[in-house]
């Protein structure tokens, strides 16, 4: 009598060597820098008015002084490069907020940087008159490093936890944001001119903003990049950290140090921008792995495709007006955020 043998298992998939592994994510990004290339050639040529590649080409690099030659290279050129800036810096500032904190689900605004950021700038325009775009750059600036100090001061400085950076973080974004809502709500000529900063946009770009905040978010990438290997041994817990000889102070402080940077340049050029830190380092996570080596590189590319992209969006589905870029990037990151506290395995560091 025959009897049935019980169907085979199938087989295993092969492991990926780590040469081929290390060369498949060196080809990624590669193609990412590329996908990076032409969404920054869409932010030029895309908008109310069309304009073809080679006028494009023309405008940048041989400028005659022609109508489109002036659109591209004084309101087009700066503002996509703005948004390659800003989109590296919250990439690179979400990345380190997670590894920090240990929080999947963590973004730039846990620890109250964007909060100070606009606070002190809401102080400067209703107390100081301040009404220029180069005060509000130190004054968000100063927010943001006031806020980094008391959320670290308040953490226990040498014994901060990620939970307790965390729990301080947010007890002083609520602080904040009942004092943004106070100031403007008892000066509407404020709340006039915080109402665009505050949704977070990218129209106001100009050469100048550019340079200033620029030497700001370099530093700030530095620093993260440098980051990578602490930040990869905190991930294991301060016992297995400390034993690998990560100095945990050093680094904790060194990356709200990186955060602030980041975030505060961001901020002060293009206001409150949310999810593009939370979004890319989940997306990106899923293609490297968890190993921050990779995923900054990684983040610090394809977060500017986000935000450019979204920028781009906003133009083309309102014309002949625009959808702000922190709308479009709020829109899409709802359902993003809710999909991953959702599937919890996702969001796994």
């Amino acid at each position: 009598m025959l009897v049935d043998s019980p169907p085979e298992a199938p087989a295993a998939p092969a492991p990926v060597s780590p040469r081929r592994r290390q060369a498949l994510r060196s080809a990624g990004l590669f193609a990412s820098v590329a996908v990076l290339a032409v969404v920054a050639v869409l932010g030029i040529a895309v908008g109310a008015k069309q304009i073809p590649l080679d006028q494009v080409w023309h405008g940048v690099f041989h400028y005659t002084g022609t109508d489109t030659d002036v659109v591209i290279r004084d309101v087009r050129f700066p503002r996509t490069l703005l948004g390659l800036l800003v989109g590296a810096a919250l990439g690179l500032a979400g990345t380190v907020m997670q590894a920090l904190t240990r929080n999947p689900l963590a973004d730039p605004g846990v620890l109250g940087i964007n909060a100070g950021a606009s606070a002190a700038v809401v102080t400067a325009i209703s107390f100081f008159g301040v009404t220029s775009l180069s005060g509000y750059v130190w004054c968000a600036f100063a927010g943001a490093a006031a806020v980094s100090v008391a959320v670290y001061v308040l953490g226990g400085t040498r014994n901060a936890t990620p939970v307790r950076l965390a729990l301080a973080g947010t007890a002083l974004t609520a602080v904040l944001v009942g004092y943004l809502n106070a100031v403007n709500l008892m000066d509407t000529a404020t709340l006039d001119k915080m109402r665009f900063w505050t949704v977070g946009s990218l129209a106001a770009a100009t050469m100048p903003t550019v340079t200033r905040i620029a030497p700001f978010l370099a530093v700030g990438a530095v620093l993260a990049l440098l980051l990578a290997r602490p930040l990869n041994a905190l991930a294991l817990g301060d016992d297995q950290a400390r034993a690998l000889g990560t100095r945990l102070t050093r680094t904790r402080v060194l990356a709200m140090v990186t955060v602030t940077l980041l975030c505060g340049g961001a901020t002060a050029a293009c206001g409150p921008i949310v999810y593009v830190g939370l979004m890319v380092p989940h997306v990106v996570r899923a293609l490297t792995g968890p190993d921050l080596r990779w995923v900054l590189p990684y983040s610090a590319v394809l977060s500017p495709v986000l935000l450019v992209g979204a920028d781009v969006l906003g133009r083309v589905v309102a014309r002949p007006g625009e959808l702000q870029v922190g709308i479009v990037t709020a829109l899409a990151g709802g359902p993003v955020f809710i999909y991953l506290v959702r599937r919890r395995r996702m969001a796994q560091l």
